[in-house]
């Protein structure tokens, strides 16, 4: 994705990092930077279906564009799904605001789509908690076309099974094509002897050794709260273990915040990167994706971001020409002092039904086509992102992030414990986000911070009612 996020939400966005990466240009339309296997894939014959759809119609409304390497994908499973089954697939390209702009004012008329797509927060808020999604669950034992196996079978457990991925009934409500995870990255070619840090002060001391170098320790687009606010929460759900930030943030009283010693913990590990010096010159005052230009630009040595940003820096660099290019490596937050939860962050991008479907059964058929092999090998392949599958190839930009996803004894939370998704996402807008950047601002201390999270938490919830 090329342009800088957007607030989604009347009140704020959940989860808008589908509005900053996740769906760059690579080259799909195979320019000098298409990924190797990009033209393979779209010639690759169609596979079967699993199920037989019952209906001869299915209308989707998609969070893609027809040129972004998703939207292709996606296309190319619509026309051999309409080429196998006879089913008609009438598809809208309506980008990032599908669910806000479009699919939410449909809600209560009888112009819904059957199928829609988007990450699973901005799904919850926007669409879930209105009642508008129907369950998915038995999608979870159609066949993929692959013989006996079946949507469940070949997808990874959390993918599917974050706790947040479940509506008022408890019933799943996203089918997932596509995963987000975030992590340090760095160049391996300017990186040189890297070893992944095993502690705290251990990454502390990679960021030293790269200002003693002179070079600036890390990049940071200050400007997307979002991206600032990946610190203290990757950092606090190793204390708090997953769902402990959702539950601070529903605690009436605000008192959570204070109670839980590992927030103020987390807290003082980012007021440390806030006062060391560490980030890039003018990282607060520019506009995305200025600092990350830079970081691919070699002016820093890691940025902390999205599994997306290697196809987001090559397709910079490919624009500025001059044949730069990055070896991608990634590493995660090492375990802090007293930390209990090693956990790694990870959000579902998928389909949903709406609940007025009329094509509901047509629209789960597809669903289960897309999750064959054959098919979606096109997320790695042609957009250079992570698929849910188990048993497809991995971009070499993101093995790291794929192998701290899939690493045993790893617990798996929702991308900022999904506290963007939660109340409309008027919750971090209104206390979180600015607390929180006046954190990474050095501004406030740890216990400052602390306490304006837990005093705008109890005065948010009075304001409620």
């Amino acid at each position: 994705m090329r342009s800088a996020p957007t607030r989604a939400l009347a009140a704020g966005v959940a989860v808008v990092l589908a509005a900053a990466g996740c769906g760059t240009d690579t080259g799909a339309g195979f320019g000098e930077n298409t990924t190797p296997g990009a033209a393979e894939y779209f010639e690759t014959p169609c596979p079967e279906p699993g199920v037989q759809p019952p209906g001869e119609h299915l209308r989707y409304w998609s969070m893609w564009t027809a040129d972004e390497p998703q939207g292709r994908v996606l296309q190319h499973a619509i026309e051999c799904f309409e080429s196998k089954t006879g089913v008609t697939v009438d598809v809208q390209w309506l980008g990032r605001k599908v669910l806000t702009q479009n699919v939410s004012p449909a809600l209560n008329t009888d112009e819904v789509p059957d199928l829609i797509d988007q990450d699973l927060s901005q799904m919850n808020a926007a669409i879930v908690a209105p009642g508008g999604t129907q369950s998915v669950e038995d999608v979870l034992t159609m066949k993929v076309g692959e013989g006996d196996r079946t949507v469940e079978d070949v997808l990874a457990p959390y993918s599917y099974q974050l706790p947040q991925n479940a509506d008022a009934e408890g019933e799943r409500f996203l089918i997932p094509y596509e995963l987000i995870t975030n992590a340090w990255w760095f160049d391996r070619n300017a990186v040189r002897d890297f070893s992944p840090p095993d502690t705290i002060d251990e990454m502390f001391a990679l960021f030293d050794k790269a200002k003693a170098n002179g070079k600036a320790a890390i990049s940071q687009d200050g400007d997307i709260k979002f991206y600032n606010s990946y610190f203290f929460t990757q950092l606090a759900a190793r204390f708090v273990g997953p769902g402990g930030l959702a539950e601070a943030a529903a605690d009436r009283s605000g008192q959570a915040w204070k109670t839980e010693p590992g927030f103020l913990a987390a807290a003082r590990i980012v007021e440390r990167l806030a006062k060391g010096g560490y980030f890039v010159d003018g990282w607060n005052a520019s506009k995305f994706p200025q600092v990350q230009q830079r970081w691919a630009d070699g002016e820093s040595a890691y940025t902390y971001n999205g599994s997306w940003l290697p196809s987001e820096a090559r397709e910079y660099l490919g624009k500025q020409g001059g044949g730069r290019t990055i070896d991608f490596g990634s590493f995660q937050f090492p375990m802090p002092d007293g930390a209990t939860h090693d956990i790694v962050e990870v959000l579902p991008i998928g389909f949903s039904v709406t609940a007025k479907a009329r094509n509901a059964d047509t629209a789960k058929a597809f669903i289960a086509y897309v999750l064959n092999k054959d098919i979606l090998q096109g997320i790695p392949t042609v957009s250079d992102n992570l698929a849910p599958r188990t048993d497809l190839e991995v971009p070499d930009d993101l093995a790291d992030a794929k192998a701290a996803l899939d690493a045993e004894g790893k617990e798996h939370t929702l991308v900022m414990d999904g506290l963007d998704g939660m109340f409309g996402g008027t919750y971090v807008d209104n206390v979180f986000f600015p607390a929180d950047d006046a954190l990474l601002n050095g501004k406030l201390t740890a216990r400052q911070f602390i306490d304006q999270l837990a005093s705008e938490s109890a005065e948010y919830w009075r304001s409620r009612g």
